[in-house]
């Protein structure tokens, strides 16, 4: 396995990804200040969730609550209502348990990496993307961009998610990450994996390719590995959709549990679901939903509202759909059963595209 690199070869590196940083970068609106707080917001809608699709969360999100302090005082429900549609919603609960530590510290996310890093949810990749971009911290910023890029710079062999090839990795971003800009430098990485060192890299656009040593061995297809996935396991549910022309019965998912604390409408393991008072079922098809490690195939049994409900379910109005915390199983099961013409307008947690920012690695506030 290949990692050191010359002290000229490191400055090289820098220099150039710098000047094609500066020269190239998308204007993001998370690049336009150097709050801490919108900052450290951008990087955890960012995780496992494409460029494009956090945008308007995240005007939207800032807007809301401006300031940690804000954050700290908001309602969880209105948090998880929010972050409908991003998916892996224990970041928005790890974010507001560290939004509260932070307020009653003063209200200031901390400048120093170890600080951050005690932080729920400031994993080494945030803990090093928030101190090196809002605070000009010397630490690096390993996501599965940056794990990509310089695998093929140093010609690490192996899984850059683990182990040696991983140690291998953060020392050499550890080497880089010393020097000017140390937040532009890593972003600089990060934006280099995501538009150019792809799986398929565009080498003759890169403005590191002449000190790559997986372009000069001519071995970028196979450094790093392609990931092998294993199959989803396949697993049957059943959603109960049960309303009428004004309001749908939901159920506050239990916690712990899939869904932990967002609202669907009532889901069982199996193929059936039971009975609810008098009134008959009709199936309203499925469909299929897909988790990083499960594949539920959901099948939707409709029918009226019933005169009582159990325990934990509760009738909402259509139309205030976007004022509870719904996951993108939900909007998917609500849009399969009902009558187009009883959908809301706001019908938040749209189906999400594929992750498309990073590679995934372990998720830090899951």
């Amino acid at each position: 396995m290949s990692a050191a690199l010359e002290a000229s070869t490191l400055r090289r590196v820098r220099s150039h990804v710098l000047e094609w940083y500066r020269a190239q970068r998308r204007d993001l609106p998370w690049r336009r200040t150097r709050d801490p707080y919108a900052i450290w917001i951008s990087e955890v809608m960012l995780q496992q969730t494409r460029v494009d699709t956090v945008i308007p969360y995240y005007e939207r999100f800032l807007e809301r609550w401006p300031s940690v302090t804000a954050l700290a005082e908001a309602d969880p429900d209105d948090v998880r209502a929010a972050w409908s549609g991003l998916g892996y919603y224990r970041r928005a609960e790890t974010m507001l348990k560290a939004a509260r530590i932070i307020a009653e510290g003063g209200g200031s996310l901390p400048s120093d990496p170890e600080a951050l890093g005690s932080l729920p949810g400031f994993g080494p990749y945030t803990r090093g993307a928030v101190a090196s971009i809002a605070f000009d911290r010397e630490v690096p910023a390993v996501d599965g961009n940056v794990g990509r890029v310089l695998a093929r710079i140093g010609a690490i062999e192996g899984d850059v998610t683990k182990g040696a090839p991983s140690r291998a990795v953060w020392r050499l971003a550890e080497q880089l990450a010393v020097g000017e800009a140390p937040g532009e430098l890593n972003q600089g990485l990060i934006e280099l994996g995501a538009l150019l060192c792809k799986r398929n890299p565009n080498c003759t656009s890169c403005p590191v390719r002449d000190d790559c040593r997986a372009r000069s061995q001519r071995r970028t297809a196979e450094i790093p590995p392609p990931r092998r996935r294993a199959a989803p396991r396949a697993e049957r549910w059943t959603a109960l959709l049960l309303h009428d022309d004004t309001e749908v019965v939901m159920e506050r998912r239990p916690n712990p549990g899939r869904f932990a604390g967002l609202w669907t409408p009532p889901l069982f393991d199996g193929a059936e679901a039971p009975s609810v008072g008098t009134q008959p079922l009709s199936s309203a098809g499925e469909i299929v939903h897909r988790l990083t490690h499960r594949e539920m195939t959901i099948g939707i049994a409709r029918g009226g509202l019933p005169e009582t409900l159990p325990e934990g379910w509760r009738t909402v109005p259509l139309e205030g759909l976007d004022a509870v915390g719904l996951p993108t199983v939900a909007a998917k099961i609500l849009r399969a059963g009902l009558p187009p013409e009883l959908l809301p307008a706001t019908l938040p947690g749209r189906d999400r595209k594929p992750a498309g920012r990073q590679i995934k690695l372990p998720l830090e506030a899951e």
